[in-house]
């Protein structure tokens, strides 16, 4: 199959400096303690969240009145803002923090509401608390982003959209600086009955990516958020530069609403674009971070299309799946998050759950313990029902 590569994204312009990095997820709050999960073999027992402080977000009457989606957004977007060392308000500023499916448990609480209470007793915040804007616009607030501020609902690969559509607006100049990233609060029980009753949840709860007993993904929660900024803006006020965007993609496989295109067709021209986007070979990339979903169709897929792309030469691929569940909107962002932290640790993350990889997948999948080694370029994938496939390249920073 001869795909055809054309190329109009984020780096046909400025250079976009990654300057903050925030995450929430079930290893605990903040970048550390991310990082510290993921180098172990064994996965957090949970993939819940943990109680966390949430006093230097807002009061008790304030964050009553934030869906948790919007909360996890905010906790993520104020630890990359605060490492960011940036001050707003900054009324070019662009803001893409995105989600899946939004205020669901907003949702279901005023249902019950509505039942048990009547209309009358139905919050006047529901709606501004369950729209899927609703992290993207209270991040803006919070920081004084005046530029623009947008949400991509596609599905698991929103958070990597959302990456790439605020590199460029950074690159374009039409932003200086952008926060992008995901953040998801769907661990409920509709929720739940809805991807298993299709099938697509683990029947052992157990995310095994690439295995050859992989049986589905299992549910996960929490935010990725990193902050962007236009490079020579970023020097110039002596940033602590952490790595560079230097492509993305988003394609479609205008195949099935939720099975991946077999052949992976669609994964295959978003890479291709992303590393065209990036003016770089197949070979330059040192790390892919997959979408390693743990389904049996889907990592199939992807292994298909990353040989297609790297042929016998596909870098180590990981998925932290394994170690966080899948979260939606908020994986690709988590994922951008851990591929930055891999190019500054020079380390791959092993694939936690994964103990034998599958003949048919045919990839080099770090399992076991980190791997360390020289990286220079990760690409991370994400690819969401709908057939929404993103792509995004990482390149590391040397001073």
């Amino acid at each position: 199959m001869q795909v055809a590569v054309t190329s109009s994204g984020p780096l046909q312009g400025r250079r976009v400096a990654v300057v903050g990095l925030g995450a929430l997820s079930c290893a605990g709050v903040g970048v550390d303690a991310l990082w510290q999960a993921l180098q172990k073999d064994v996965a957090p027992e949970s993939k819940r969240l943990a109680p966390f402080n949430a006093d230097h977000i807002g009061g008790v009457k304030e964050l009553r009145r934030l869906d948790p989606f919007t909360l996890y957004g905010l906790i993520a977007a104020d630890e990359a803002w605060r490492q960011s060392g940036l001050e707003g308000p900054i009324l070019d500023a662009g803001c893409v923090v995105t989600t899946g499916i939004g205020g669901l448990q907003t949702v279901l609480e005023q249902v019950r509401v509505l039942n048990e209470k009547g209309p009358s007793r139905v919050s006047p915040f529901m709606v501004p608390m369950m729209m899927p804007n609703a992290a993207t616009a209270n991040v803006s607030m919070r920081f004084g982003l005046g530029g623009p501020c947008e949400t991509v609902t596609t599905a698991c690969a929103a958070g990597t959209h959302a990456i790439g559509n605020a590199a460029r607006m950074v690159a374009s100049g039409r932003s200086t600086v952008a926060v992008a990233g995901g953040a998801e609060a769907v661990m409920v029980e509709i929720a739940e009955s809805g991807f298993r009753n299709m099938t697509a949840l683990s029947n052992t709860d157990f995310s095994r990516p690439f295995d050859v007993n992989r049986d589905g993904f299992v549910m996960g929660e929490g935010a990725g958020v990193l902050v962007l900024e236009e490079w020579e803006h970023a020097v110039a006020r002596g940033a602590n530069i952490l790595a560079e965007v230097i492509g993305a993609a988003s394609t479609a496989d205008c195949y099935h609403i939720t099975a991946p295109d077999p052949q992976g067709s669609g994964a295959i021209r978003s890479m291709e674009i992303a590393l065209a986007d990036a003016a770089i070979t197949a070979s330059e990339v040192s790390h892919i971070n997959a979408h390693g979903t743990s389904t049996p169709l889907n990592d199939l897929a992807e292994s298909i299309a990353m040989r297609h792309v790297f042929g016998d030469d596909v870098p180590p691929v990981t998925s932290v799946k394994g170690h966080l569940g899948h979260s939606l909107a908020a994986a690709g962002a988590l994922e951008g998050v851990v591929s930055v932290l891999s190019l500054l640790n020079q380390s791959i993350p092993p694939t936690a759950g994964t103990t034998q990889v599958d003949p048919e997948i045919g990839l080099d999948v770090v399992i076991g313990e980190p791997r360390a080694a020289e990286i220079d370029v990760v690409l991370s994938n994400s690819f969401g029902f709908g057939g929404h496939n993103g792509s995004v390249v990482f390149r590391r920073y040397r001073a």
